[in-house]
């Protein structure tokens, strides 16, 4: 990596870290992250899901605060990669060869509680509390696509995931738990409700930070196995 790479990242990390000025105290590799008291999280949370009878896919970002190694907390942004169809019933006046598909997206606020961890692995179990939009579109032939009002959407998400560290800054998990729509009708929560699994990655800007501003190598096994 050119020094001039290194000193921007550095220098755009440095900028954005909550915990900054605490994490770069210390330079040894000994220092567990757990002690760290406070550092910020970035996620790509792409979830999978089975809604009417369809596999399908969320893209969702995440950042978040880790506190303490132990509690995570923070906001993340999910859309539907693509409409499913839906069950919704048509509205007057539209035929019965039009087709309708549904389509919804949500920010929700996450509280995730490690429950085991060692240097490499961890166990964890996650609440998310979403609140979002829905709508149905109606495929009509050889008519332009309709669609039909916003409607907001309150979902609960609990989830139990493992994550394992492939670097000190970077980590890859999976996880498994379910989607359930609360204060709306009926037909939409049958529609909107079912298992959730997913994978994901996960950047420690604090970790990273630290790698980039003493000079270590950004892929380095060091304190990640038992006999470090």
């Amino acid at each position: 990596m050119s020094k001039v790479f290194r000193k921007i990242l550095v220098r755009s990390l440095g900028g954005v870290l909550l915990a900054g000025p605490a994490a770069a105290q210390s330079s040894g590799y000994g220092t567990d992250s757990a002690q760290i008291h406070r550092r910020p999280v970035f996620q790509l949370d792409v979830r999978n899901s089975i809604l009417n009878h369809h596999y399908v896919t969320l893209l969702g970002l995440k950042l978040g605060v880790e506190w303490r190694g132990r509690l995570r907390t923070g906001l993340g942004v999910y859309l539907l990669s693509n409409p499913i169809p839906s069950r919704q019933p048509l509205p007057a006046g539209l035929p019965a060869t039009t087709r309708t598909e549904l389509r919804f997206r949500y920010v929700a606020g996450y509280g995730e509680y490690v429950v085991l961890r060692n240097r490499r692995w961890e166990l964890s179990s996650q609440l998310q509390l979403g609140v979002g939009k829905s709508s149905a579109r109606y495929l009509v032939p050889d008519s332009p696509v309709q669609y039909s009002p916003r409607q907001t959407i309150w979902l609960v998400e609990p989830t139990a995931a493992a994550q394992m560290k492939v670097f000190r800054w970077f980590s890859v998990g999976t996880g498994l738990g379910w989607r359930q729509p609360v204060f709306v009708n009926e037909l939409l929560q049958h529609e909107l409700n079912g298992p959730v699994f997913y994978g994901r990655a996960k950047v420690s800007l604090g970790d990273l930070y630290k790698a980039l501003r003493f000079k270590r190598r950004l892929f380095s096994q060091n304190g990640l196995r038992p006999d470090n």
